[in-house]
């Protein structure tokens, strides 16, 4: 499955699972024949991008090695209303135990495409690379930062271990910018490691403090105005990368990125998306 760790997955289809059926689905236990086969749809009711769609695949497949599914519309497509995104046709048991799973992975991450969607379309014309934050569902980051990508936005640091970023709190409990970066460096250093180093600037004061120390792959311009930002992106040059960041909204990233700005992070991505209305309808087999 293309972008996302299939270890991962398959511990998370494990514990949501657990989470939701324990010592069985009773109710389904109860009633319906253990050898009864169902067909089921994937229903669209909203407007937007579908995502998830392997990831329901691989859940079923998980249930019951030997359902049978039709893909309808792929990941990373638009959708509308009346949609049918895919068919699925396996045990009736296995079908309702997957079912809730399916759907709420499909409509969270839908809805985190379709929000970064509507992102990417704001800037497409502009030479700019929406990023999204660790504002993330706790184990569910590497999912929605796949959402992400199917939407057309870019991923920035995986967590805390693959980019150094040097935030406010960082300068302020180091005692400054300058030492906060040099810190950073000599610790690369001892470490034998190469990492991106980006630091986040609140004023101009602050940023050509970074420039006159150094060090650092790409300079963070945190809630800036317009005019200040478009100032400190020709300031900065060619010198290293820029990046925007601090309450970027669908009505204001447009304007942001006319400032020349390389990056542009989006916390709202993941922490603000809303969910697609999806809805699996089951048809008893005739």
């Amino acid at each position: 499955m293309n972008g996302i760790d299939i270890q991962q997955l398959d511990q998370f289809i494990i514990d949501a699972l657990h989470e939701d059926v324990q010592d069985g689905d009773h109710t389904s236990l109860a009633c319906i024949d253990p050898n009864d086969t169902s067909k089921a749809r994937l229903l669209v009711k909203d407007v937007g991008v579908i995502a998830g769609v392997q990831i329901a695949e691989y859940i079923f497949r998980k249930v019951d090695p030997q359902m049978t599914f039709t893909t309808h519309i792929a990941d990373g497509s638009d959708v509308k209303y009346g949609d049918i995104a895919f068919e699925v046709e396996c045990n009736s048991q296995a079908l309702l135990k997957g079912e809730r799973l399916v759907l709420n992975t499909m409509q969270r991450l839908s809805g985190i495409s379709t929000l970064a969607s509507r992102f990417a379309i704001e800037v497409e014309d502009l030479p700019v690379k929406i990023l999204d934050t660790r504002k993330t569902t706790p184990l569910l980051r590497f999912l929605e930062k796949w959402a992400v990508r199917i939407g057309g936005c870019t991923n920035y640091r995986d967590g805390l271990y693959d980019w150094i970023m040097i935030k406010d709190n960082h300068i302020d409990a180091s005692g400054g910018i300058s030492e906060a970066i040099k810190s950073v460096n000599k610790y690369l250093k001892e470490k034998d490691t190469a990492m991106g180093i980006t630091v986040e600037v609140r004023n101009l004061v602050e940023l050509h403090n970074v420039l006159n120390t150094g060090g650092v792959t790409r300079i963070m311009l945190d809630n800036f105005e317009l005019p200040i930002l478009r100032e400190a992106v020709a300031t900065i040059g060619n010198k290293y990368e820029t990046e925007a960041s601090g309450g970027v909204t669908l009505k204001t990233v447009r304007k942001i990125a006319e400032t020349g700005v390389d990056y542009i992070s989006v916390g709202a991505l993941t922490h603000s998306a809303g969910s697609l209305d999806l809805s699996l309808k089951v048809a008893k087999e005739v």
